[in-house]
């Protein structure tokens, strides 16, 4: 497995995970759909950073998250409004094992010895320590943060693209 310095969210991932490499720095083990590999940044740094490169922060997306969905704990975050990625965290996001996951791979799901047993939409499988019925919440409460914030950008733009259109009308106005 290889290990890079860097990572920007893409759509490819199905699940990241931190973990302690042998020195005690958190790093991060990403599954994308058609490689894993680890990252030497902890999850929260690379939500962070995908989510700065495009204008926005993380602290902003998990605030805007909860005000849409409610004070819910474990709150899923849009990472890209652009590509419509979000991502789900399985427990507190600053919980050394928190692992976030994409909705749009994860397939299906059931009930396994108490763990989910979870099949990605590239056949791997995978058992998480869980309920099935959390597990199933979360991936609900992703849906409805892609669902609700899926016209936002196309109705910012408009009120922007509206405002350059008023201000061309009345700067053509002047004497």
């Amino acid at each position: 497995m290889f290990i890079i310095s860097r990572y920007i969210i893409r759509k490819q991932l199905m699940r990241m995970s931190g973990f302690y490499d042998r020195n005690g720095k958190m790093c991060t083990l990403v599954e994308e759909t058609r490689k894993t590999f680890i990252v030497d940044k902890s999850p929260l740094e690379i939500l962070d950073d995908s989510i700065r490169k495009i204008g926005y922060n993380l602290n902003g997306a998990m605030e805007t998250s909860k005000q849409l969905l409610g004070n819910v704990y474990h709150c899923p975050v849009l990472v890209n409004p652009i590509q419509r990625i979000v991502l789900f965290p399985t427990r507190s996001a600053l919980h050394e094992e928190c692992s976030w996951f994409n909705p749009v791979h994860t397939k299906r799901t059931s009930s396994l010895n108490r763990k989910t047993h979870i099949m990605f939409s590239n056949g791997k499988t995978f058992n998480f320590p869980a309920k099935l019925s959390s597990f199933n919440n979360k991936i609900k409460r992703a849906e409805q943060l892609e669902e609700m914030t899926r016209d936002s950008i196309f109705i910012i733009w408009d009120e922007q693209l509206s405002l350059v259109k008023k201000r061309k009308n009345n700067n053509n106005h002047l004497p």
